[in-house]
């Protein structure tokens, strides 16, 4: 995000959605590698889904609260104007697309509310969370099930005798 924000007026903001959203699934690929070296430097070689998937929801989490701070930092010290600019150009989407007064004026309402709403640290910093989240959840349950490993039970060898007495039961 620090990497990609500066730019996002050059890129577009289409564009801009495209790079952050797959740097956000790229670094949710931590979640994979953070389970496996769980499964294999803690569980022995093992792991269950259930335990799986509370690790790599830890991970998950503690990346969107990573996330979020990063935004509350950059939205309010660096980019106030975010949503004037992020409102512009969805404004200029609509009349180049020859949407009607009503609509852009119902969109421009809906900025102006959204632009009030934003102000709010906690509001703000509730909307962001839900953008990486989900993104993490669908990278966790895939990670939980395909790393999932539990011990292979092996049977003692039963002695001969013991078999035809267990066969006859």
């Amino acid at each position: 995000m620090v990497s990609t924000i500066p730019f996002l007026h050059k890129i577009g903001t289409a564009k801009g959605a495209i790079v952050g959203y797959t740097a956000i699934v790229l670094s949710f690929m931590l979640v994979f590698f953070g389970i496996r070296s769980y499964r294999e430097n803690v569980g022995n070689g093992e792991v269950t889904f259930g335990r799986a998937f509370l690790v790599g929801i830890g991970i998950t989490l503690i990346s969107c609260a990573f996330y979020v701070a990063t935004w509350e930092i950059i939205y309010f010290k660096f980019m106030p104007d975010f949503m004037d600019n992020y409102g512009s150009h969805t404004i200029e989407k609509l009349r180049a697309a020859g949407a009607t007064a009503e609509v852009i004026q119902a969109k421009i309402n809906e900025f102006n509310q959204l632009k009030e709403n934003y102000k709010n640290p906690l509001y703000n910093s509730a909307l962001t969370f839900l953008e990486p989240f989900p993104v993490g959840l669908l990278i966790t349950l895939t990670s939980a099930g395909i790393l999932r490993k539990k011990r292979k039970v092996q049977i003692a060898a039963v002695p001969h005798q013991n078999v035809a007495h267990l066969q006859n039961e």
